[in-house]
């Protein structure tokens, strides 16, 4: 059967200052997260992947996500918060904050990893999927499920355009309308890139399919070419590309850089309506986020 070429659709950008931080050796301050968030809230993203409900002992960095959200201001910004979860526990979690307007939960096209990064097989996965969708619908709150080792795994577990295609087309049966075709070891190609979403998007009209891929610097560019020709308008990103998956492998290549992705759209003179200044203040606080034995963070005193 043939598919109709996408139709264009508005851009829908969402920053991952989460995926960037969680893997950080050294554990950043409360304060100076919510500081950063804060700056990124007022740059003009449609989302903020901002934490996550998860369990400490797995991802100690995002122990203080409750904490962090409390000094959010979300005053002034039309930017959504999104918290990713790994259980229905967690996605309660989230779903009681009335900030957060987006709950994330990574399933995996790999049982291997499935079972990795969530301890359990695809099978429940997808029961914790049907629920995640009935508590986000009675909740008010979007389900972006994450598609994980979208693009291919390095543990000889199925692949190809017509397995993730299968198990796209279950989570659309769920009701799931928002899936993100995550690259997480770094492994995506072009052609690849191509098959998936030229694929998926036509396929499945009343889903919005995104990416988020993790990439060495110089293929960044290629990629978003491939995805963007393919219809995809959704796509994730991260302040100096920095950030990755502490579950995949010991050393992975960072997520698509912020600013490779503002640089991509202007190429291509699509309008990308941030604020060049908020931007630059939070690029400047990402120094001190990543790079803390360069810039030491010194929190304002209450007065």
């Amino acid at each position: 059967m043939e598919h109709s070429r996408p139709t264009s659709a508005p851009l829908h950008w969402v920053e991952c200052p989460r995926d960037a931080m969680q893997g950080l050796p050294h554990q950043v301050p409360a304060a100076l997260k919510a500081a950063y968030l804060n700056a990124l809230l007022q740059v003009g993203f449609d989302t903020l992947d901002f934490g996550s409900f998860v369990s400490p002992q797995a991802v100690p960095q995002m122990a203080d996500t409750a904490e962090v959200l409390a000094q959010l201001d979300l005053s002034g910004t039309h930017t959504r918060l999104l918290a990713i979860v790994a259980n229905l526990r967690g996605a309660e979690t989230a779903c009681s904050f009335p900030q957060v307007s987006v709950v994330g939960y990574p399933f995996s096209l790999s049982e291997t990893f499935q079972q990795r990064n969530t301890r359990r097989s695809m099978a429940d996965s997808m029961e914790l999927v049907r629920d995640l969708y009935l508590l986000c619908a009675d909740q008010g709150k979007e389900l972006v499920v994450y598609l994980s080792m979208a693009f291919g795994n390095p543990y000889g577990d199925p692949w190809s355009v017509d397995w993730a295609a299968e198990w796209a087309e279950r989570m659309a049966e769920t009701g799931v309308r928002t899936l993100a075709l995550a690259d997480t070891i770094g492994c995506a190609e072009r052609e690849t890139i191509s098959a998936l979403f030229g694929n998926l998007i036509p396929r499945f009209p009343d889903v919005t399919f995104g990416a988020h891929f993790h990439a060495h610097p110089s293929q960044r560019i290629p990629m978003l070419e491939a995805a963007w020709d393919a219809g995809c308008r959704r796509f994730d990103t991260a302040l100096k590309g920095y950030g990755g998956c502490p579950f995949a492998q010991d050393e992975l290549t960072g997520n698509i850089a912020t600013e490779t992705l503002l640089s991509f759209l202007e190429s291509r003179h699509q309008p990308a309506t941030l604020n060049p200044a908020a931007l630059y203040s939070a690029q400047l606080l990402a120094q001190q986020v990543f790079e803390p034995n360069q810039i030491h963070y010194v929190p304002e005193e209450n007065t």
